[in-house]
């Protein structure tokens, strides 16, 4: 089991933030980015198009809730459709610029203050994270599984994806098992790892071979 874990890690052990540019910290910018991350992956499309649509957005200046709101309508669609998202670029820029307005209004901008409000209770965070358009569920997965790297009162999450490649790769799909594979700091690149290989059957039977 132990060689199947570090062999997944090596292949595969960088969270979907890292991959889009975005150095996980505890801080208003990078928690923001991957709020705009976790809606981008939200819809029917490809990791990899969604990861370059946020580095496109980033560039454009939308790396910041201020910053996001300044982007017009038009530059928000103009940046996703440099990333190839155009299925649902028009609907998505309104999405974002709603989603950044919130994250002002609502946390003065910074995002270290959900927790607070959530009292810290997943259950909690988790209904406050759907008050932004865009994040349902699916949303919510995404953006907790990588911000436990940074907030662990999250951990150990592993939501229904993450287990799914557990289960593919022959590792336990419970999250008190799976969290007891890895140091705690590297619980979020795990759980990244655990989605590529329920994603990508190629890389699930690299790790196992």
């Amino acid at each position: 089991m132990q060689a199947v874990v570090k062999k997944l890690m090596r292949e595969a052990g960088h969270t979907f933030a890292e991959e889009a540019g975005i150095p996980l910290k505890d801080q208003p910018a990078a928690l923001f980015k991957l709020l705009v991350l976790a809606n981008l992956m939200s819809t029917r499309i490809t990791a990899g198009i969604a990861l370059a649509a946020a580095r496109e957005l980033f560039k454009a200046g939308g790396g910041t809730p201020r910053g996001m709101s300044r982007l017009t309508w038009q530059e928000r669609v103009n940046a996703l459709g440099r990333g190839h998202y155009v299925r649902y670029d028009e609907s998505t820029a309104t999405r974002l610029g709603e989603m950044a307005e919130l994250v002002q209004d609502k946390y003065d901008g910074d995002l270290r203050r959900l927790p607070i409000e959530a009292e810290r209770d997943r259950d909690r965070a988790a209904d406050l994270l759907k008050e932004f358009k865009g994040i349902g569920p699916t949303g919510v997965d995404i953006f907790c599984r990588e911000a436990q790297t940074v907030w662990p009162w999250l951990r150990p999450y592993f939501d229904p994806q993450a287990q799914k490649g557990a289960d593919r790769l022959g590792l336990p799909t419970a999250p008190e098992k799976l969290a007891d594979q890895v140091p705690d700091k590297d619980l979020g690149r795990f759980a990244a790892a655990l989605v590529r290989a329920a994603r990508d059957k190629r890389l699930a039977e690299a790790v196992t071979s």
